[in-house]
C-alpha cells in the first residue's frame, strides 16, 4: 500500500542540479514535488488553477526573480505559503522577503533537516487553524472572531480589522498580532515573538541577541500597516530591552524610540537594529 503524501510542494529554481537533488530528497521524505525552472511557468501553473501546500522559491532567476514572483502571486490573490531558498544571506533580503508576504527565508547552505522542520511548522499551523475553524463552526457563536477594543481578528481566515477597516497583514504578522492581543497588557518577549515566527530555539542574526532586529522589523511593519488606516494607532507598546505588549494606545511616545532604534537596543553586536 502506497504511503500517503505529506503535502504537495512547488519548487521554483533555475539551478537544474539543485532543483533535481532537492526534489528527490523531498520525495524520499514523502512530499509530492512539482518543479519549475523559472518564475513564469510557476505563475502560469497557478493561473490555470494549480494548487500546492507550500512554494519553495529561489530569489535570483532569469527575467523574473523570486521577489517579483511572490508579489505577483499575492497581487493575484494566491495566498499559498512561500519559503525563500537562496544563497543570499544579507538581512536586507530576508526582510524584503518577509515584507513581501513570505513566511520564511532559508539559506541553501542549511541542512535538509532544517528545511523539513520549517515546512512542518507551516503545515502544522495550517492544519491547526483548519481544525480550530471546524471546532468553532460546530460550537457556533462568535468563537471564530477575537475582539479587543477597535481590533477584530477573524480567526477562520486570518483577517485583521481596525475600526472596521481591513489591515493587510501576512499570516505571520497576523499571528504576532493575535499573540499580543490575546494577552492584553501582558509583556511578550522578543524571543517568544521570534519563536512564533521561526520555531522554538532557532538562532539567527548578529550575536546571541541578533534575533531582536528581526522581531523589530516585523513590529515596525505591523505598526505601519495599522497607521495606514489610523495615524493615531499606538496599541503596540515597547518594553525596552524585553519585548512588546498590546496596550491601550495611551503611550505613543514610547513607540518612536524603538522604531528609530534608540535606547539600549540601538545596536546588536555592532549591527544596525533595523
Amino acid at each position: 500500500m502506497t504511503d500517503p503524501t505529506i503535502a504537495r510542494i512547488a519548487l521554483v529554481d533555475d539551478d537544474d542540479l539543485f532543483r533535481e537533488s532537492l526534489s528527490l530528497n523531498l520525495g524520499d521524505e514523502g512530499y509530492e514535488v512539482i518543479t519549475f525552472d523559472r518564475g513564469e511557468p510557476a505563475l502560469d501553473f497557478f493561473a490555470e488553477g494549480g494548487s500546492v501546500d507550500i512554494v519553495l522559491l529561489d530569489w535570483r532567476m532569469p527575467k523574473l526573480d523570486g521577489i517579483d514572483v511572490l508579489r505577483q502571486m499575492r497581487a493575484r490573490g494566491i495566498a499559498t505559503p512561500v519559503i525563500f531558498l537562496t544563497v543570499l544571506s544579507d538581512q536586507i533580503y530576508e526582510e524584503a522577503a518577509l515584507a513581501g508576504g513570505a513566511l520564511d527565508f532559508v539559506e541553501k547552505s542549511r541542512s535538509l533537516s532544517i528545511l523539513l522542520k520549517r515546512m512542518r511548522l507551516i503545515l502544522d499551523g495550517i492544519k491547526g487553524d483548519a481544525a480550530k475553524g471546524a471546532e468553532d463552526a460546530e460550537a457556533g457563536g462568535n468563537s471564530a472572531s477575537h475582539r479587543l477594543g477597535e481590533l477584530e481578528l477573524r480567526l477562520d481566515n486570518s483577517r485583521a480589522f481596525w475600526k472596521g477597516k481591513r489591515i493587510d497583514l501576512t499570516l505571520t504578522e497576523f499571528n504576532i498580532v493575535k499573540l499580543m492581543s490575546t494577552r492584553p497588557e501582558e509583556d511578550v518577549s522578543y524571543r517568544e515573538i521570534y519563536d512564533l515566527v521561526h520555531g522554538k530555539g532557532f538562532v539567527a542574526g548578529y550575536g546571541p541577541s541578533g534575533y531582536r532586529a528581526n522581531v523589530r522589523a516585523f513590529i515596525k511593519r505591523i505598526r505601519q500597516k495599522f497607521r495606514s488606516v489610523d495615524a493615531s494607532f499606538a496599541c503596540i507598546e515597547n518594553y525596552p530591552g524585553f519585548g512588546y505588549r498590546w496596550g491601550k494606545g495611551e503611550n505613543a511616545a514610547n513607540q518612536g524610540r524603538d522604531e528609530d532604534g534608540m535606547g539600549e537596543d540601538m545596536l546588536i553586536d555592532g549591527a544596525a537594529a533595523d
